[in-house]
């Protein structure tokens, strides 16, 4: 996290993956809409973690006394106390640094997108899993909203790369523990990654807006050139 606007990656970019995410999760969430099963894809997902995890009595993996223990640790990174952590942190440095745009985006980025998801868009869509709507996934929401804050704020194209890589593989850990803890379907969690993506990116764009001006005041210390004393 750098001295600039609360949006690093090139404004255009973000906004075009703001709207691609937000129209794939409304299209993919009417295509799942008022459903209490799971779709062909969901059912061979779910088959195949049962199978990996020994769940159907076969062995893919060396470990499975520890089996019954990966699930949970897959879905921890979801959890609100590691979320909340994670954001405290991130709001922190921006205090410390008198970035109000960092520690707006920290709060309201993530807060937006679950309100939003649980307010709006499951009511919406009405897509169950058991006895709970379950579209969009708001255990994805909360994970991928605050590793969305982390990949804007990232200074540098390698810090966002490295951080899409890592939150890709958290992500993805947490869509088998869910599956296999039947939390959600995969199509809960792919749609949960896109609202959140979608509702934080575009909230970090306003925000962008809004400070913009603020952050291309004269820097700290700077001082008006002083005018050459004239000559005696």
């Amino acid at each position: 996290m750098t001295g600039g606007p609360a949006v690093s990656t090139p404004v255009r970019a973000v906004a075009a993956v703001a709207v691609l995410c937000g129209a794939f999760a409304l299209t993919l969430g009417a295509a799942v809409a008022g459903q209490r099963s799971p779709t062909g894809l969901d059912a061979a997902f779910e088959t195949g973690v049962e199978r990996a995890l020994g769940g159907t009595g076969e062995t893919w993996v060396p470990w499975v006394p520890w089996v019954p223990w990966v699930p949970r640790a897959l879905v921890t990174p979801t959890e609100p106390l590691v979320v909340l952590t994670v954001l405290a942190v991130i709001a922190g440095f921006g205090v410390v640094r008198r970035r109000a745009d960092v520690v707006v985006l920290a709060v309201a980025g993530p807060s937006v997108a679950v309100a939003v998801n649980t307010w709006v868009l499951k009511p919406m869509f009405g897509r169950h899993y058991d006895d709970h709507l379950a579209y969009p996934s708001g255990h994805t929401v909360s994970l991928v909203a605050t590793l969305t804050v982390l990949v804007l704020l990232a200074g540098t194209r390698r810090a966002r790369l490295l951080t899409i890589g890592c939150g890709t593989v958290l992500t993805a850990g947490a869509a088998v523990g869910m599956a296999a803890l039947e939390y959600h379907y995969l199509t809960d969690v792919v749609g949960g990654a896109a609202t959140a993506v979608a509702v934080v990116s575009g909230l970090a764009l306003l925000g962008n807006a809004v400070f913009r001006p603020e952050r291309r005041a004269k820097p700290p210390g700077s001082a008006c050139p002083r005018r050459p004393e004239p000559g005696r």
